[in-house]
């Protein structure tokens, strides 16, 4: 299995969907990770790990007071074993990983079919998400985890030199001229396997406004009039992700691509999560890695992802590190 038996985008008999592996079995839990080959991985490392700094991605889970679309924020308690009081401690969690950082898992969202109905990943119906089946949960990643080389496009430094907009939460949408731009401007040559991530602008905004309007933005989602930052939709950002064969995206913001949509036609959730078996990270903490980026002046790394290990899980919080 290689990179090398994929088609082109133009060759795909259906550009917005592509279920070669069998229903059911790992090859389609794990989407486009199955070619994340240990001889890959091997190759990756060598090249990319040489000074031996790393940081971790993962935004503190308390950040997100007042999370979007009526989801609950993290709750934790620290509670005594019972009949150990005083010796010692444990903790109870209560968390939405939609709530900060996490991987959206294929089990999240669905695609329209041409007889109006909706399917996930594979053809996978939603009786089969809510019953026993553990089919394209995100147990199948937690196996072997993630491992691959991370590419930065750092949106918000780009923009912040040229005085555009940074705002994480006005709904700009990052175009793929400008993406590319950032790339030619940092040595960027995108390569087959590597994990797209685009610092936007949400989690820095997020923490430089009041509470009173974080409340906003909660009541914005529920009445659908929400606005974030992203990736601009459109069948040539779909062409570019196809043809360098991206695995996996991820950025800080909470959808990765713009909200409102630009074009519904090419909702990145349809055909990433959807069509292709591309999992998609949100809210992931880009700062320190931004910093880390600037002082190594390099925008490639090694990436180590877990998540957790739930065999019909929706999505999962991502235990990511980059390491250069």
């Amino acid at each position: 299995m290689s990179f090398a038996d994929l088609p082109k985008f133009d060759e795909l008999e259906n550009p917005k969907r592509f279920w070669p592996a069998e229903a059911g079995s790992k090859d389609e839990a794990l989407g486009m990770l199955r070619y994340l080959t240990p001889a890959h991985v091997a190759q990756v490392v060598k090249s990319e790990v040489q000074t031996g700094e790393r940081v971790c991605l993962n935004w503190e889970m308390t950040k997100l007071e007042t999370p979007g679309f009526n989801r609950f924020p993290c709750e934790h308690q620290i509670v005594p074993i019972p009949n150990y009081e005083g010796i010692a401690w444990d903790d109870i969690w209560r968390f939405n990983p939609q709530a900060s950082s996490q991987w959206d898992g294929f089990r999240h969202f669905s695609t329209e079919m041409s007889d109006g109905t909706r399917r996930w990943y594979g053809g996978t119906t939603s009786d089969e998400i809510t019953g026993e089946s553990d089919r394209i949960g995100i147990g199948h990643w937690a196996q072997d985890g993630i491992a691959a080389r991370g590419v930065f496009i750092d949106y918000v430094s780009y923009a912040e030199k040229r005085g555009l907009e940074s705002n994480g939460m006005v709904g700009h949408a990052i175009t793929l001229e400008q993406v590319k731009e950032i790339a030619a401007e940092c040595n960027i040559e995108f390569k087959h396997g590597d994990i797209f991530f685009l610092r936007c602008g949400f989690t820095k905004t997020w923490e430089s406004i009041s509470l009173d309007q974080k409340k906003e933005y909660r009541a914005a989602t529920q009445a659908h009039k929400h606005k974030h930052s992203g990736l601009i939709q459109s069948e040539e950002v779909a062409r570019f992700m196809w043809d360098n064969h991206i695995v996996a995206v991820a950025g800080d913001g909470v959808s990765f691509e713009v909200r409102p949509n630009r074009n519904n036609e090419w909702s990145m959730h349809n055909y990433c999560l959807a069509g292709w078996g591309v999992p998609i990270g949100e809210m992931f903490d880009l700062e320190r890695l931004a910093e880390l980026c600037k002082k190594l002046n390099r925008w490639t790394f090694f990436v180590t992802s877990s998540p957790l290990n739930h065999p019909r899980a929706v999505s999962s919080p991502p235990n990511i590190m980059a390491l250069f």
